[in-house]
Order: C-alpha cells, then sequence, then structure tokens
C-alpha cells in the first residue's frame, strides 16, 4: 500500500512507521521539519511539510492521521488550549477535504483520538457505546475531533478512530515521565489510587493499528487500550516492582491541581476502558496484562 501519514515523527508514529517499512509498504509522511523526519525515520521515505501540496488523496491507499500538539506538555491556558485543538482540528479537516476532492479516494482514513472522549466516568467498564456524562475540556476536544474524521465516511472511505490510552514505550511517552522519580525511590499512588488507568503497550497499538487498516468490516470508533485496565495504585505497585524500587510515597489530588490546573485531571479522572469492539472484530492483544507488558519494556 501507499500511505500517507501524519505525525510520523510522534511515539505512535514513529513506531507504526517502521512496521509499515517492514512490510514492504510505501510512505508520505506530514511532518513540520523535514530534515529531522528524514534522521528519525530514514531519507528513503516520502515527505511533505504541508497538506497545501496536494490537490487530492487519489494516489494513496489509507490515511493514518497521528498529527496533534501534545497534551500535556504544558499547562493548559486558552491559548494553549486552542492550539491542541487547532492542531487537530485543522489538520483532519484538510484530510477530509482532500478525501473529498478525490475521485478515487483512500479506502480507509484512520483518525487518532483519546480515551478523554470519555471525560471522567464512574468505575464502571467503559466500552464504545457509553456516552459522556461530563462535558469537560478533554471530550469537548475528541469529540469535535471525531465528528470532523467522522464526515469523511463514504461508500468509498470507511473511517476509523483510535480512541487511544496511555502508551507504554521505552522510547518516550507518559512512561519515561515517571521513571526517574520511581528510580529514586520516589514514586507513589496519587490520592487514594482507586482510580483507574487506560493503558496500552506500544506493540500492540501498532498492531491495532495495522489491523484496523486491514480489516475492510472495522469502521467507527474503537478503544485502543489493554483489556485489563489497572487502576493507579496498581500500575504503580507493578511499576515499582519492575524497576525493584519501593512505593510508598502518595501525591495528593490538590497538590495535582495546583501544579497543573485542569490539566491534572489527565492524572485523576477514572476511566476504567475496554477494548470490546477490537476484540469482537477479532483481535488479539500480545500485552494484555500490565505486568507482562513492563517487563518487555527496556526500563
Amino acid at each position: 500500500m501507499h500511505l500517507l501519514i501524519t505525525g510520523a515523527t510522534g511515539l505512535i508514529g514513529s513506531a507504526l512507521v517502521h512496521r509499515l517499512e517492514q512490510e514492504g509498504h510505501s510512505i508520505t509522511a506530514l511532518t513540520r521539519n523535514t530534515d529531522l523526519a528524514k534522521k528519525k525515520l530514514g531519507s528513503h521515505h516520502h515527505y511533505i511539510s504541508s497538506l497545501n501540496q496536494l490537490s487530492n488523496l487519489n494516489h494513496f491507499n489509507a490515511v493514518v492521521n497521528l498529527a496533534g500538539e501534545p497534551i500535556a506538555e504544558k499547562r493548559w491556558s486558552t491559548k494553549q488550549k486552542n492550539r491542541i485543538e487547532a492542531s487537530r482540528w485543522n489538520t483532519t479537516q484538510s484530510l477530509v477535504d482532500l478525501l473529498k476532492a478525490s475521485k478515487t479516494p483512500p479506502s480507509v482514513f484512520i483518525s487518532g483520538s483519546a480515551v478523554g472522549y470519555y471525560g471522567k466516568q464512574l468505575d464502571i467498564p467503559i466500552t464504545e457505546d457509553i456516552e459522556p456524562f461530563r462535558q469537560d475540556f478533554s471530550h469537548r476536544l475528541c469529540a469535535e475531533w471525531e465528528n470532523i474524521a467522522m464526515s469523511a465516511d463514504s461508500l468509498q472511505t470507511r473511517v476509523c478512530l483510535l480512541r487511544t490510552g496511555i502508551v507504554l514505550s521505552d522510547k518516550g511517552g507518559a512512561l519515561s515521565k515517571l521513571l526517574l522519580p520511581f528510580k529514586l525511590g520516589l514514586g507513589g499512588k496519587i490520592g487514594n489510587g482507586r482510580h483507574f488507568m487506560p493503558w496500552i503497550h506500544i506493540d500492540d497499538m501498532v498492531a491495532g493499528i495495522l489491523f484496523l487498516l486491514h480489516q475492510d468490516n472495522c469502521n467507527g470508533a474503537y478503544n485502543l487500550t489493554a483489556p485489563y485496565p489497572v487502576t493507579n495504585k496498581e500500575f504503580t505497585q507493578k511499576l515499582g516492582k519492575r524497576l525493584a524500587r519501593p512505593t510508598f510515597f502518595t501525591t495528593p489530588t490538590l497538590v495535582l491541581k495546583f501544579l497543573f490546573g485542569e490539566m491534572s485531571e489527565l492524572l485523576t479522572q477514572s476511566q476504567q476502558v475496554i477494548p470490546e469492539k477490537l476484540q469482537k472484530s477479532g483481535f488479539h492483544f500480545k500485552y494484555p496484562q500490565l505486568q507482562d507488558a513492563l517487563e518487555n519494556l527496556d526500563i
């Protein structure tokens, strides 16, 4: 296949490009920094710096849209919220416009989203059918992002949405930010630690995307999370065990609220997300259990 990928230099995107390359597919990547992308992904791929360089997507078999300003890098000021929204919504809308301008559009459009779509939930299993009852920033961000992507759905192009949890990788991401305090013996749970944390191993994340690329009957939203979510307390204990470090400390939720403001909800809201649709479609996880996932990573 010939694929167009946005966000190709990110944590998920770079791992996906590597796998697609192994399978013999050709890739065009949208990137703001072509030289950096070539160093990271290789000079043999095709790179574009703007979607304005394309008038349609007739020559692509599939599009994977992973572009977006990192959501947890900076405090959520009004300006930063606008940047987070625009980086997702505008790129996705441009891709939709190109899809609609194509006489022979790609057969599949896979677009990013996140478990933030569900907002804060009670401690009940969350499948793709559950509707959010709290309209917070994370939900509004993902809901509009998904609405834009789904507008490309047609008889010629099916659309799949990736409601992604915390991606565990030894190449960066959320786990890398946790490692230092844990390795210093300063790791611990947040608050009472009872809130659920949806997670997924990077290999299963990439395999899930590839599965959706090739399954012609798959469309709509999919939870890209491991089938066994854990509480923050369980995550803390298992990470401490993996690193052979104590996990005695507790971070009060009020401290996080003071340090990060509204963004602290990413660390404290409970979401027991289950990948029901993905499993019913026939996908099998390589790392369904957290301990096995952590043991596999070079941390």
